[in-house]
């Protein structure tokens, strides 16, 4: 099975203060999530072992990042992962907060 031949789907589940990341199923890869007023904190981003090196985190944080905006968010970055995702993309350098 190749990449393209899966499933994959990214959801926010707000009641656990988090994103979830699919894979045909089965839970993948999370980012949590702080809301307080207009900001959103991001501490902790990750995808289990067996799906890392296939650029699932990267579509967790461009989802995570897209979806602060579509909100009016300002972001706070403390996930080491999500904070050098923005640095590799500038076009969401906007997004953090001060």
């Amino acid at each position: 099975m190749t990449a393209d031949d899966r499933h994959i789907a990214v959801r926010d589940n707000p009641g656990e203060g988090r994103y979830e990341l699919f894979v045909d199923g089965q839970l993948a890869g999370l980012a949590t999530y702080v809301l307080s007023g207009q900001t959103m904190t991001i501490p902790h981003t990750e995808v289990q072992s067996r799906f890392e090196g296939q650029g699932l985190g990267a579509r967790l944080a461009r989802f995570a990042l897209d979806d602060a905006r579509d909100r009016g968010l300002r972001v706070v970055p403390r996930c080491p992962f999500i904070a050098a995702y923005i640095k590799r993309h500038p076009e969401y350098a906007d997004l953090v907060a001060g």
